[in-house]
């Protein structure tokens, strides 16, 4: 029997201005189990980045239920949510989020102090299995986008997390530089066993990935395996 991973139940986010509710998440439904690698695309405003923050323990929906693991995590407080972040969740991002003033093995060995146990070897472990054994000291501004990307990949997978979350992990780069990323990610399924959502407005790339599911004015309007 197939473990689920992520869970949503009738996941429904709305926002309040004054006495008016503008409905941004309808209802979401869908299971991801483990080992899967799905995309998730729909046109701007469609409720992706909405629906990812409450994937990514960021946000909490209105109503709904969200699970990590048959974990219910939609009821928790922000310092649970924190942990859950830390314990399950790798985040790979578009602009890839790296502190400047920190080296490229900093970078990757930072989640781990914040999880309580840095740990350094495992950083440089992970630098050598992206293809950056001879970056370690280099600051971001002394790599190329590339490059960065594959130091944000590394510090996704330095707690060892359940799930990946890609949020258009090649939108900031050129073609080739972007199919060798979307390579490396997808070895993280075939070779590491990862399970990944990747949020992408590309054809091309949600043709690599398991399953695709679209959404539209904040509904799913279909879910594809491919």
């Amino acid at each position: 029997m197939a473990t689920k991973i992520i869970s949503l139940e009738d996941v429904k986010k709305s926002y309040f201005i004054k006495s008016e509710e503008f409905s941004i998440l309808k209802g979401i439904n869908f299971d991801i189990e483990k080992g899967e690698f799905v995309s998730l695309m729909g046109p701007s405003g469609s409720g992706k980045s909405t629906l990812l923050n409450i994937i990514g323990a960021l946000d909490k929906p209105t109503s709904g239920k969200y699970f990590i693991q048959e974990k219910l995590v939609s009821t928790l407080v922000s310092d649970q949510l924190a942990d859950i972040r830390n314990r399950y969740i790798g985040f790979i991002f578009q602009n890839f989020n790296l502190i400047p003033t920190l080296s490229a093995l900093d970078n990757v060995a930072l989640p781990s102090f914040y999880a309580g146990k840095l740990v350094y070897e495992r950083a440089k472990e992970l630098l050598n299995m992206v293809g950056l054994s001879g970056r370690f000291n280099n600051r971001p501004n002394e790599l190329s986008g590339g490059q960065r990307q594959r130091v944000a990949i590394a510090r996704a997978l330095i707690n060892d997390p359940e799930f990946i979350l890609a949020d258009e992990p090649t939108g900031n780069l050129d073609s080739k530089t972007g199919r060798e990323i979307i390579d490396l990610i997808s070895s993280l399924k075939n070779k590491h066993g990862k399970t990944i959502l990747m949020v992408t407005h590309d054809q091309n790339l949600s043709k690599i990935t398991d399953r695709v599911i679209y959404l539209k004015d904040g509904r799913i309007t279909n879910k594809k395996s491919l």
